[in-house]
């Protein structure tokens, strides 16, 4: 499948740019949170993940840390940046225990499900 996030857009309505590449990140592991139709779990939240997010989401079933080289996952520490799904990215805001947002490497398609507003709110500021 060719590299289509240059195709994509970011929430900003501009082009997708890279979340992270140590780790490598995204749902084919190219770098960007772009987002195909096998994604069913719509990874197109740029977050820069904390310790409370991380044990927020093993406790919610999404262990995060624990590294799964079957699955070519690194396993996640504070500060890396990490394609999370949107809908537990949103499960956690709800919850006042969301990462901060990338907001040029945040897919258009997480305004699907999360309101702009509260992407803004949570973006990483430099």
């Amino acid at each position: 499948m060719a590299h289509q996030s240059a195709q994509q857009k970011n929430v900003l309505g501009k082009a997708l740019e890279v979340c992270s590449l140590s780790p490598m990140t995204g749902y084919t592991r190219n770098g960007c949170c772009d987002t195909f139709e096998g994604d069913r779990g719509q990874h197109t939240v740029c977050a820069e993940v904390t310790e409370t997010f991380l044990d927020f989401s093993r406790l919610h079933g999404n262990d995060l840390i624990t590294p799964r080289p079957e699955f070519d996952f690194p396993g996640l520490r504070p500060g890396d940046r990490w394609c999370l799904c949107a809908a537990r990215w949103k499960q956690a805001s709800e919850a006042g225990l969301a990462p901060p947002v990338i907001l040029e490497s945040t897919n258009q398609q997480a305004l699907d499900l999360i309101e702009l507003a509260d992407l803004l709110y949570h973006a990483k500021q430099p």
